[in-house]
């Protein structure tokens, strides 16, 4: 009962987390698994794909409702990540898990620094252009294999600056982009995830969905500004604590 509610708990937060700040939540998912269910790292970023994926498209239902969704752009972008998570995600299990660990909390913290001090990205449309959209896509689809986060404190830059798209089209289409990368790596990852604890996922990943929701509405009482801050600093922390780990 007791890895019930803290399953329950962490699933939230992270779904909260998730809708209030559009991106960059999933990440937090890897270490609570690591650190508060005792996921070997490699188990942790196959149940958080699973996590990033069931949360990623029931929030891209909301976003497709308000018209927030560019289907073909996000489709082609996502094309391009496809191979490269599948290969990723097959690379991640042979990988050590010191090492796997230590480039999750690289990124995380990478994560958290974006956040802290984010770009100012005009609110115009441009031009897209096909290779670096499909070099970005890639990148993104590498990144969502290897360790089973969503990427969307990557992918929401990357279609503003490279598809050219509005900032609220690319929150709503980096979901699309997200959902497919995960669904990508998930079917490379068949054989890891016929051991996951599914009595800690399957309450996580619910959870998770309807603190999104949440999360949606938590966004407009608190100023988004502030909410990424506190978030940023948590999991600057937390990135700290997973690198030092990895080392000692």
């Amino acid at each position: 009962m007791s890895t019930l509610i803290l399953a329950l708990a962490a699933g939230a937060v992270i779904g909260l987390a998730l809708g209030a700040l559009g991106g960059g939540g999933s990440v937090l998912a890897v270490p609570a698994l690591i650190h508060l269910f005792g996921f070997t790292p490699v188990a942790a970023t196959t149940a958080s794909l699973l996590i990033v994926a069931t949360t990623s498209a029931t929030a891209l239902v909301a976003h497709a409702r308000e018209g927030n969704v560019r289907w073909l752009a996000g489709s082609l972008f996502a094309a391009a990540g496809i191979l490269p998570a599948m290969l990723t995600a097959v690379l991640a299990a042979r990988v050590p898990e010191p090492l796997l660990a230590g480039a999750f909390a690289v990124v995380a913290a990478a994560a958290a620094l974006r956040m802290l001090w984010p770009r100012q990205a005009a609110d115009e449309q441009r031009e897209p252009r096909a290779a670096p959209a499909a070099a970005a896509g890639a990148g993104l689809g590498a990144v969502t294999g290897f360790l089973g986060v969503g990427g969307g404190f990557l992918a929401v830059p990357a279609l503003v600056n490279v598809l050219g798209l509005r900032m609220r089209l690319a929150v709503g289409t980096s979901l699309l982009v997200i959902t497919i990368n995960s669904l990508a790596a998930l079917a490379a990852r068949t054989s890891t995830a016929a051991g996951l604890n599914w009595s800690v996922v399957a309450p996580f990943a619910g959870a998770a969905v309807l603190g999104a929701w949440d999360g949606k509405r938590l966004a407009a009482r608190i100023p988004g500004g502030r909410l990424q801050r506190y978030f940023a600093v948590v999991l600057l922390a937390v990135a700290v604590f997973m690198l030092a780990d990895a080392i000692l």
